[in-house]
């Protein structure tokens, strides 16, 4: 079996780390294709190197853009990585990124069968350009791959439960994985000054968040009042946004970095007392690791993560003081993003529609 994968954000290099482990020795064919949708180093080439995925068979290094440009040029570069070599037998995306679709249209185009891993997402928001992007890669797909049963009821809901398959989310092996790995390691020296469960950590990169500087300025004020010091990896739309308004990160209860290595940013949830994101992958991070999660959003495409008080929504930043810094609420029983071997059974379910 030929298998490639298309990557080209963080979220995605994350569940990319799973699938290539468990493509390892079963003896199919598993190329990477990275669309360089990410292009900062930080955010992309140190993920590949720290969670140990080959590196990419193809580079197609188109970085940044409109969404209408950025998604054109991936498809018609696709067209030409998937013309150029020997047909694969699927496809496989990831998430909701304009690298999702951009391939999932390639490949749809050409009659190549494509997977959709982590299908059957919604968040309601028609606003969100990953909702359109979801949406329209689960419709194209042969075969959509749902992380959870609220994921494949949703798919059911669209007329797609013929072609749903519950695996688990591929995200959850990872984080796992990590956890276990660096729990017992020190903080790194970039949170140096910070205590054991005596600070928060805290990302903003969503566009709702930061291409007005009104929003903008109130989001960064809201984080640098809270009462704990706040750990920020500075995204690169962040970064560029806040210098573009003179808003200026590096004050009151704010410690900003660079953007972390994710073993680094798991250690650093797991030594917080909680987040404060805008990042779909880390709200479900920051639940698995069992910390309490504050989502500076209307809505969220993980409900499961709102069990209890573990994740709450805030979309007024004015509200953040009143729950960023909370107890953590009662355990949830059970697992609903899976046991941990979810990039398994992908293997196995390509395998067994191929």
């Amino acid at each position: 079996m030929k298998v490639v994968s298309v990557v080209g954000a963080r979220p995605q290099f994350v569940k990319l780390a799973a699938v290539a482990d468990a493509f390892r020795g079963t003896g199919h064919e598993h190329r990477i294709v990275h669309t360089g949708q990410h292009y900062d180093g930080a955010m992309s080439d140190a993920l590949f190197d720290g969670l140990g995925i080959p590196a990419p068979d193809v580079h197609l290094g188109i970085g940044s853009g409109g969404h209408g440009a950025q998604t054109g040029a991936m498809l018609a570069a696709l067209e030409d990585v998937f013309l150029g070599g020997a047909r694969p037998d699927w496809v496989l995306v990831y998430g909701d990124t304009n690298s999702t679709l951009a391939a999932a249209l390639s490949a749809v185009k050409l009659h190549i069968p494509v997977a959709h891993l982590e299908a059957g997402l919604r968040s309601f928001n028609r606003v969100m350009p990953e909702e359109h992007n979801r949406v329209l890669t689960d419709h194209a797909a042969d075969l959509l791959l749902a992380p959870t049963e609220l994921a494949a009821a949703n798919l059911a809901n669209e007329g797609l439960a013929a072609r749903t398959a519950v695996v688990g989310d591929v995200m959850a092996d990872i984080v796992l994985r990590t956890r276990d790995a660096v729990a017992d390691r020190p903080l790194e020296p970039l949170e140096a000054g910070l205590r054991e469960g005596e600070y928060l950590v805290a990302t903003v990169h969503r566009a709702e968040n930061t291409d007005d500087p009104a929003r903008l300025a109130a989001v960064v004020d809201a984080l640098a009042a809270l009462p704990l010091p706040v750990l920020l990896p500075v995204h690169p739309r962040l970064r560029d946004r806040a210098a573009a308004h003179g808003i200026a990160l590096d004050r009151g209860a704010l410690r900003p970095t660079g953007p972390l290595p994710y073993a680094a940013t798991v250690r650093a949830v797991l030594g917080s007392r909680g987040a404060v994101t805008d990042s779909g992958g880390l709200q479900k991070e920051v639940f698995l690791l069992g910390r309490p999660c504050t989502t500076l959003r209307a809505e969220t495409e993980w409900p499961e993560t709102l069990a209890h008080g573990w994740n709450v929504l805030c979309p007024d930043p004015a509200e953040l003081g009143k729950v960023a810094v909370r107890e953590r609420p009662a355990p949830v029983v059970g697992h609903p993003y899976g046991d941990g071997h979810a990039a398994n059974a992908v293997v196995r379910t390509l395998e067994a529609r191929a």
